[in-house]
């Protein structure tokens, strides 16, 4: 399983399912990332958190934790 934590640099992606419980699931979803949504890599903090991405047209930061939850393809 290929998390969002995982992806590279440059790298487009794309949702393939949420882990995750209740209120944390909700907030990532709010955030649009939701199944099937593509998600563009921008850049990597330099000691690996957030992860800054683009997302539905817009920036956005995740941390490491909530990236774990991001089942990607």
């Amino acid at each position: 399983m290929k998390t969002l934590r995982d992806a590279k640099i440059s790298e487009t992606v794309k949702v393939i399912k949420l882990h995750g419980e209740g209120a944390v699931k909700r907030r990532i979803m709010d955030m649009g990332v939701t199944k099937g949504a593509e998600i563009f890599v921008r850049k990597v903090a330099p000691l690996g958190d957030p992860i800054e991405v683009t997302v539905r047209g817009y920036e956005l930061s995740i941390r490491k934790a909530d990236a774990e939850m991001i089942e990607v393809a």
